[in-house]
């Protein structure tokens, strides 16, 4: 049985529509009723709750708390996906690669331009796409989205298209 574990953070794909406020907020992670959903013969998937913010919104001291938290699960040597808003993705995942450079295991953060369970969403499809890619990959930090899988730091959010696109790695 190969384990994965899921750390959710917030970010649009986990966003509710409240009726109170009239708009879409990070209320309660719903990935759990989804990943039940899914038929996910020998993987054993572990959701760790970790925070339920718009990405907009982390700070430095959230994104400790990640790298943390990834440190603890990765003395278990199984992948981690983080779900996560896409507007500071790649930040996340540039702060991990560099926090973390002898990983072992594939850490892949993905997330959706539209929440979970709204129609035309994408949420179901990253979330899928990682728990393959987390299978697949060689150790490393990934962003995953719509089909195709980026080295953390050589990927950028294109508002214009809609979707994740390939740069060149920043030279440190």
């Amino acid at each position: 049985m190969k384990v994965i574990y899921v750390v959710t953070t917030g970010g649009t794909i986990d966003k509710v529509y409240s009726e109170q406020a009239g708009s879409v907020a990070n209320l309660e992670s719903k990935i759990h009723r989804y990943l039940q959903r899914l038929r996910l013969p020998d993987t054993e998937v572990r959701v760790r709750p970790l925070l339920n913010k718009d990405s907009l919104e982390m700070t430095d001291a959230d994104r400790e708390l990640i790298l943390a938290t990834v440190k603890k699960l990765l003395e278990e040597r199984t992948p981690v996906i983080i779900t996560h808003g896409t507007d500071t993705m790649v930040r996340t995942g540039t702060f991990l690669k560099g926090a973390l450079p002898a990983v072992r295991v594939p850490i892949v953060l993905t997330g959706a331009m539209a929440p979970l369970g709204f129609e035309d969403s994408d949420a179901l499809q990253n979330l899928t796409e990682s728990l393959f890619a987390a299978r697949v990959l060689a150790p490393g930090v990934y962003i995953v989205m719509h089909g195709q899988a980026f080295p953390a730091d050589a990927v950028k959010k294109d508002v214009a298209l809609g979707r994740f696109v390939a740069v060149e790695p920043e030279v440190r």
